[in-house]
């Protein structure tokens, strides 16, 4: 195996340092849960243990039954805090489904991501209970979609569904710095064009894939659920080193997660939504390309000049889509989600 890269061992190093400080002043740990998913063969429960101050309470009983708070709630931290975070390196975890008990660790920054076989889980909606040594017990939402399921949307977050009128390389800072998730403005029509197309076919699931970090998924989510967008589970990335560089890509994150969900779910084809802004269309045509039979339709929300320039430096898009699609995968391209769903309509039937 080779030697993981320098930048993920000299975070490792920090980590086990700053980790063996906090626990010598006496820190506990505290768990921030995360919307998992799966079916009625697996689970996947993603959360993520900090050292903390303040430990978590116990949770109610009324907590644990409400499920609309758990979907993304993950905890408390806004803004700035929610970066500033130290994570709980390999730390013990019982991860409780359904009765079952599975044993797994955190990973090198906290994070849990686990896949348990034959969950006992009907369709819909359950919490899940994730109790780390050393801190009190959990819960976090899980949707287990029904394996007969044949639709499901996967939305990109950042220009597609929230506008935040910055340079791109400011987005993701400002998703995880700025205090207001009121400051955000919404992409017009988008909200709609999923409920419609959800409502069209229930037990549909929607995923929001994002380049963007973990830490900014509880806010993002209370954003979208005020503005009626359908819940559903976040995928998104932990930002810094890796074994093989010193940054995560944001385009290998994104396409990865496309194909696992073709796995996971090989009878559902998706409806693909992103904006022209970076490499949304790239990506998805590539995956029409590779698996037609997953691709529904794709949706390309096309940014104004403006929004382009502050994207990627130009007033026009990235084309790099027409030459990757498939003839038989329907582009729908428009300014807004109004116009996309009468595409979308037409091109469906």
């Amino acid at each position: 195996m080779a030697r993981p890269h320098a930048a993920s061992l000299i975070e490792d190093a920090f980590h086990r340092r700053s980790n063996a400080l906090l626990l010598g002043r006496g820190w506990g740990t505290r768990t921030i849960s995360h919307t998992g998913y799966g079916s009625q063969d697996f689970v996947r429960v993603l959360s993520r243990v900090l050292l903390s101050r303040l430990r978590d309470r116990p949770p109610t009983s009324e907590t644990h039954g409400s499920i609309r708070d758990l979907r993304g709630a993950g905890g408390e931290q806004r803004g700035w805090r929610a970066f500033i975070t130290a994570g709980a390196m390999n730390v013990p975890v019982r991860v409780i489904v359904g009765g079952r008990t599975t044993e797994t660790f955190s990973d090198r920054s906290g994070y849990i991501d686990v896949v348990i076989p034959d969950p006992g889980l009907e369709p819909g909606w359950h919490a899940v209970t994730i109790e780390p040594e050393g801190g009190t017990l959990a819960h976090a939402a899980v949707l287990i979609i029904d394996r007969e399921t044949r639709f499901g949307l996967v939305s990109d977050i950042d220009d597609t569904v929230i506008s935040t009128s910055l340079p791109r390389p400011l987005i993701a800072a400002w998703n995880t710095f700025v205090r207001q998730e009121t400051t955000r403005h919404l992409v017009p029509g988008m909200a709609p064009l999923f409920r419609t197309l959800i409502a069209e076919h229930p037990g549909a699931p929607t995923f929001y894939l994002s380049t963007g970090a973990w830490n900014a998924a509880p806010t993002l989510t209370r954003f979208l659920r005020r503005h009626g967008y359908p819940a559903g589970p976040m995928l998104m990335t932990d930002w810094g080193p890796t074994n093989t560089g010193w940054f995560r890509s944001g385009q290998e994150h994104k396409t990865e997660a496309l194909h696992r969900l073709a796995r996971e779910f090989p009878k559902i084809r998706w409806v693909l939504i992103g904006d022209d802004g970076q490499h949304d269309p790239k990506i998805y045509g590539d995956f029409a390309r590779d698996r037609p039979d997953c691709v529904e339709a794709i949706a390309i929300r096309e940014l104004s000049p403006a929004e382009q320039v502050l994207s990627h430096g130009i007033p026009v898009s990235n084309e790099e889509f027409a030459p990757r699609v498939r003839r038989d995968v329907p582009v729908c391209r428009a300014p807004d989600g109004y116009s996309l769903l009468r595409q979308l309509k037409a091109v469906r039937g």
